[in-house]
């Protein structure tokens, strides 16, 4: 099997058993390169050693495919801050393959890995590793300060920290262009010129790079999204990402991300997105499937009628940016007290009767009976009713003035 038939394996392997993974690899600009050993990953390109990935095993491949993956969606947060470069490069590639490794993938061996390692964050590891060169220096003269540190890493002969962090001659104000990567458990960096490696692409228009960097970053963010609610994400992936994890937002911000990911989660790549195929990467097209939103009201009596109309507002807002949409409007307490339809260009009107008890039940059962392919459920109530016993095939957000244990689906918190 070439190098180039295992890279197609690779990518449809990665799809099936890791979609996270295979989903953003499928993003990657692959590029074959003599220069380095194995691989590499600057964010936006792969770069590989033909004939390194002419003699590794499919499972290698798989794992380069997705630390690749992982170094781009890394590529578009900005974490690093005043670090420097190949450190932080160092010990992201750490954290990465750390996570990769938790997730059952096959370790290269010239991949970077230390057990020490395993659910870290970055910057924990950055810091680690820093301490470990601090160390070594002040081990050989207890007088040297990180000061004279960082002037001797200019010019002196490469050095290595008893951790087997080779420490680069040019060791920049910056931390830029290292000559060497690093040394774990015996196996050799990923890159010895992680760096140095120029590509064709340098002399693109700063206005394209970044309307690439912008498409890339919100395509991570709905691949996110979309995985989380399939329940399909790695393990570990907050240590790699935590921004996703740990981001805290505004009610209508999460609500207008959670619909726009819907509405842009039909992907295909027949045919691809044309816009940067040029650049050899390849991004899926979106489809215009119609986008069938249906919205439950719970009219029991509990619920706040304020926060009712400043939910509907804002859904009735966020859909004026689609073009292809229905909204399915159910009030219902013990029973589904009235059912009206929404097409694109009308008002979000409703009444609000009943004032019995609260049993969710009916409304799924009336969606299995009236609604056809119903694409996501937004159930506004408090929450204190009856849940039926298994959840739908379609997704389900309720939407609640304070959180409430759900057996199924997620839930939006609504704040005055």
């Amino acid at each position: 099997m070439t190098h180039l038939e295992k890279i197609q394996k690779a990518k449809a392997r990665l799809m099936l058993e890791h979609p996270y993974f295979g989903t953003i690899a499928s993003a990657l600009k692959l590029q074959q390169s003599d220069n380095i050993e194995s691989f590499l990953s600057d964010g936006i390109h792969l770069q590989y050693n033909d004939e390194y990935f002419d003699a590794a095993s499919l499972e290698e491949v798989e794992f380069a495919l997705a630390n690749g993956a992982m170094h781009t969606v890394l590529k578009h947060q900005s974490r690093a801050g005043e670090r420097y470069e190949w450190l932080w490069q160092l010990a992201t590639d750490y954290t990465i393959n750390a996570m990769l490794v938790k997730n059952g993938m096959q370790l290269p061996d010239r991949a970077n890995f230390q057990e020490r390692f395993e659910g870290m964050y970055a910057e924990e590891v950055y810091e680690m590793l820093h301490t470990d060169i601090m160390n070594e220096e002040l081990s050989n003269d207890e007088s040297l300060s990180e000061q004279a540190h960082d002037e001797q890493g200019k010019s002196n002969n490469d050095r290595v920290s008893q951790e087997g962090i080779e420490v680069p001659k040019e060791w920049n104000e910056d931390g830029s262009r290292p000559r060497q990567g690093a040394k774990s458990d015996g196996r050799s960096a990923q890159n010895a010129n992680r760096n140095e490696v120029q590509h064709q692409d340098d002399e693109e228009p700063l206005e394209d790079m970044e309307a690439l960097q912008k498409e890339l970053k919100e395509h991570f963010e709905q691949i996110f999204q979309k995985l989380d609610r399939q329940g399909t994400l790695p393990e570990d992936l907050k240590f790699v990402v935590p921004e996703y994890f740990s981001h805290k937002v505004d009610w209508r911000e999460l609500l207008y991300g959670y619909i726009a990911s819907y509405a842009k989660s039909t992907y295909s790549f027949i045919p691809p997105n044309m816009k940067y195929l040029y650049r050899g990467i390849y991004l899926p097209s979106l489809s215009s499937d119609l986008l069938r939103i249906v919205i439950a009201v719970d009219t029991s009596g509990s619920v706040d009628e304020s926060l009712l109309s400043a939910f509907l507002g804002e859904v009735g807002s966020i859909m004026q940016s689609y073009l292809n949409y229905e909204i399915d409007l159910i009030a219902a307490d013990a029973k589904v007290q009235s059912h009206k339809v929404f097409l694109p260009g009308e008002a979000l009107e409703y009444e609000v009767g009943g004032g019995g008890g609260t049993d969710f039940r009916p409304v799924f059962d009336y969606i299995d009976r009236h609604i056809n392919y119903p694409t996501l459920l937004l159930y506004f109530t408090d929450g204190m009713g009856t849940f039926p016993e298994t959840g739908p095939a379609y997704d389900v957000m309720w939407v609640m003035p304070k959180e409430v244990k759900v057996p199924f689906g997620e839930v939006i918190v609504l704040e005055h």
